[in-house]
């Protein structure tokens, strides 16, 4: 019978287990937003995992929306996240970067930027942090502002940036990018009708509301092929004032023609809070049928449900965030049955200077 513990072959990736850990942003980067040894040792002592999906990393200034999370456009970045992708591959992992845009989710005490999006509307009841220091614990949380609506240079320079961002992780030496379509930034922004007021070819139907996310995904397979790419897209998670009765309709329309691409795969992001919404297998089925690679889900998964949709074949890897963030250890964990290590002090979740909540979580013993 199938299971999480069972190794994947992923087109040219040979996955040690069907376990990815989940991208989770927490803010450890310094000046110049460029990882370090300590973003190395942190991913490094996660390697276990069958596939590493990072923290999700913009594609440029103007893609910042939160302190302190890291880019990959300048060559500091670049050589900072040589330092992880080499001290995982040493420990026989493998791991994607994960391409961000935040588009409207911003604000310009962030970055020094107005925010830009589809349309000029602001989403509500939304908000970006900064840090008062660089070793403050608790951040501050701003609303977002309104964004300017991008003009046709503007949605060139993304899909450009989006190309060379691509290029910059192969040349860190990613195993592959997501291209983060999901959880209400700038692509699900353009994805979803209540956030994409326009009226040029980029907006108004389902078939013009996915065309950048095509545009980027083909523009990024062209610089470093299809088998090295893959799309992260939520279609029930409603949160940054995303709600559109459109968007399951517009997800299978884009997986549709996602595949057409043979890109590497679809990370399904799907809600974790306890009173979620379930995803009806339904659905999952129609995606299947839809969508002929790899399928990751993503989102509040125990051990057994994991394991209850890749026997079905719904799913074929799964991702585990939170658990990871305590258990650099969790495979080995939950394919023993060890007792998990519960999150010691919420103020370490994002941001700091140090080990502390991050890096200095011990494996089993």
């Amino acid at each position: 019978m199938k299971n999480v513990f069972n190794s994947y072959q992923m087109k040219d990736l040979k996955l040690e287990n069907r376990i990815s850990m989940a991208p989770m942003t927490r803010s450890r980067t310094i000046e110049g937003e460029i990882p370090t040894q300590m973003n190395a040792e942190y991913y490094a002592q996660r390697a276990s995992s069958g596939l590493i999906i990072s923290e999700a990393t913009q594609i440029s200034l103007q893609g910042q929306g939160y302190a302190d999370t890291p880019g990959i456009y300048s060559k500091e970045q670049i050589e900072g996240w040589k330092l992880v992708t080499k001290a995982v591959h040493e420990k026989g992992g493998k791991i994607i970067l994960q391409l961000w845009h935040v588009g409207r989710v911003s604000s310009s005490k962030v970055n020094g930027l107005q925010p830009i999006g589809p349309s000029a509307l602001l989403a509500k009841d939304t908000q970006v942090y900064v840090f008062d220091t660089p070793t403050s614990k608790d951040a501050t949380m701003l609303p977002v502002e309104t964004p300017k609506a991008m003009d046709i240079n503007d949605i060139t320079q993304v899909i450009k940036e989006f190309k060379q961002a691509s290029r910059n992780a192969i040349e860190a030496g990613f195993d592959g990018v997501e291209i983060h379509g999901a959880n209400g930034y700038l692509l699900d922004q353009f994805l979803r009708s209540n956030s994409n007021k326009r009226e040029d070819s980029y907006g108004g139907s389902k078939e013009n509301r996915i065309k950048l996310l095509l545009e980027i995904t083909k523009e990024v397979i062209d610089e470093i092929g299809a088998d090295k790419t893959g799309v992260r897209l939520s279609p029930f998670i409603q949160f940054k004032d995303m709600e559109d009765p459109e968007i399951l309709d517009t997800f299978m329309l884009a997986a549709k023609e996602l595949n057409k691409l043979d890109m590497l795969y679809i990370h399904l992001c799907e809600a974790d809070w306890d009173d979620a919404p379930q995803i009806p297998e339904s659905f999952r089925k129609e995606l299947r049928n839809t969508f002929k690679n790899t399928i990751i889900a993503t989102g509040g998964y125990s051990l057994e449900r994991a394991n209850k949709v890749i026997e079905k074949d719904l799913v074929d890897i799964v991702g585990f965030g939170r658990y990871y963030i305590p258990n650099p250890d969790l495979v080995n964990r939950l394919k023993n049955n060890y007792p998990l290590s519960e999150i010691k002090d919420s103020h370490t979740l994002f941001g700091g200077r140090d080990e502390v909540g991050y890096s200095d979580y011990p494996s089993y013993k």
